[in-house]
């Protein structure tokens, strides 16, 4: 699909000292209507009512989204540092994604978002990434430093949780959480599960789990996470079902080594939990 962009003259610019442009994208062609025998799309067996209600939501959500041009001269400029702060700190509403050429090469890193067709260049630091997804998701400047300095407490928790240290993970995550960033918080949540799942604090664990979900309703990992601390607490009715909502978001979850795994530990338990009393004797 071809594009332009276009100076916008006379007006402010989305980012100060920044250059703002506009894409604009052809309209799409009508699409025929459907034929009448065609069927709605259904809700996979199992998957219970109060996870059908986060899915039809987050549905329903207008969304936008990021592109952030990890081209050559954009990547040289920085923009592989752009892509991770403005995709650690998108709102669930927010869609980021790395994209190639935005055509205003050696004035990047170049940052889109869309549908409005807003381009930014020069966005190559933290703050400026910040602020850049800030405005995106119209909020106020102020929460900016705070929301950098509770990424920055996310990164350090989870440095933590990868040397074992799942105490010390859950005391800088809870500091995190405690900071309201603008956005990520999902994230520091689903986090924070996985950390308390490890110290066997299973009711804390899945409360965290499925705050994550009522912040992000279509975020599969915190599915996952949920999936897991029913295992976790034997209850595998449960997890089967937050597994079976991972599929319904992403099918292609099912080639996933860990999902794999997952699927089979629990197939297993629940063929051992199915059996007759005396078959386990």
């Amino acid at each position: 699909m071809m594009m332009m962009a276009v100076v916008l003259e006379g007006t402010h610019s989305f980012l100060p000292n920044s250059n703002q442009y506009i894409l604009w994208f052809p309209p799409s062609p009508p699409q025929p209507p459907p034929t009448t025998n065609q069927k709605p799309l259904s809700t996979p067996p199992g998957v219970s009512k109060r996870h059908r209600t986060r899915l039809t939501k987050a549905a329903a959500a207008e969304t936008q989204e990021v592109r952030v041009c990890t081209n050559r001269t954009c990547r040289k400029q920085g923009s592989f540092q752009t892509l991770e702060v403005v995709t650690d700190l998108a709102p669930p509403d927010i869609t980021v994604k790395s994209s190639g050429c935005l055509g205003r090469c050696g004035s990047g890193p170049n940052v889109a978002l869309l549908p409005q067709g807003i381009i930014v260049n020069h966005c190559g630091t933290a703050a400026k990434a910040a602020q850049f997804m800030a405005t995106a998701a119209n909020v106020s400047d102020g929460n900016i430093s705070k929301s950098l300095e509770a990424l920055a407490l996310r990164k350090t928790a989870q440095a933590e949780f990868d040397l074992a240290n799942f105490s010390k993970a859950d005391e800088l995550l809870s500091l995190a959480i405690d900071l309201q960033p603008f956005g990520g918080i999902h994230i520091m949540y689903k986090y924070r599960s996985l950390a308390r799942l490890a110290m066997r604090n299973y009711s804390g664990a899945l409360e965290d789990a499925r705050e994550a979900l009522r912040l992000a309703p279509r975020y599969l990992e915190a599915y996952m996470c949920e999936g897991d601390v029913f295992m976790a607490m034997e209850e595998y009715d449960a997890a089967e079902k937050s597994y079976l909502t991972c599929l319904q978001i992403d099918p292609s979850i099912r080639r996933s080594k860990s999902f794999k795994t997952r699927v089979e530990k629990l197939n297993e338990k629940l063929t051992a939990a199915n059996m007759p009393l005396n078959q386990h004797e």
